[in-house]
């Protein structure tokens, strides 16, 4: 089964040169992905994560491509309710485990967001980094995202800025919905709050040729 949405679009982290080839979004099938690694990324919170949400009171959280849960589990350490999805079983898989380690209830769901998006109660927070949507699936999932969020709630949106060096991205960033492909499609009814491209925070992406983010976060009227 080949996959095209909802897992983290690639880092170089934890992986090997010779899978530095772009990736083409309609031929990827990222469960394998991570059955073929004993993890894909780092274990830490992504820190735009742990800046946008500071100050805000916690309430019900979605993690889009929530990956192997390091993010659903830091947003539930801090009381949020947070049901966590990703198309990789595998993925969601490793996520429970580490929640279950720790004594903490998240709804962990292997979905495909955009061929099947699962009925979901509206969020005050939902956070989607470095997303792996095609760009030609751009309304639908700005559709679907924004549907989620509940009047008054966030949608934060963090993606790679494009490195330096183009030719050492993991891959094409035009063949990928990115932050600022959103922000435009939201339309009336939002306020974008923030946008803007910034040092990418923490250590843990050392060796990453993407060492800025492109932060979008926006509040629902």
């Amino acid at each position: 089964m080949r996959n095209s949405t909802l897992a983290p679009c690639p880092n170089v982290q934890s992986m090997t040169t010779e899978e530095h080839e772009p990736i083409d979004p309609a031929n990827i099938d990222w469960d394998e992905r991570y059955r073929d690694h004993e993890s894909l990324w780092s274990g830490e919170v992504n820190g735009s994560l742990a800046i946008e949400v500071e100050g805000l009171q916690p309430g019900r959280a979605l993690d889009v491509g929530c990956g192997e849960g390091a993010d659903a589990v830091w947003l539930a350490h801090q009381g949020w309710d947070v049901t966590a999805v990703d198309i990789a079983p595998t993925a969601v898989d490793r996520g429970r485990a580490a929640a279950d380690e720790r004594g903490l209830a998240i709804d962990w769901r292997a979905v495909d967001l955009l061929d099947e998006p699962p009925e979901l109660a509206p969020m005050d927070l939902v956070s989607v980094h470095y997303p792996a949507f095609p760009i030609n699936r751009l309304n639908d999932i700005t559709s679907v995202l924004t549907g989620w969020v509940s009047s008054g709630g966030i949608l934060l949106l963090v993606g790679h800025a494009p490195p330096e060096d183009p030719s050492t991205a993991p891959f094409r960033q035009e063949d990928w919905v990115q932050p600022a492909d959103i922000a435009p499609a939201l339309g009336e009814g939002w306020s974008v709050e923030v946008h803007e491209t910034r040092p990418r925070p923490g250590e843990h992406h050392e060796g990453s040729p993407h060492s800025h983010d492109v932060v979008v976060r926006a509040r629902k009227i």
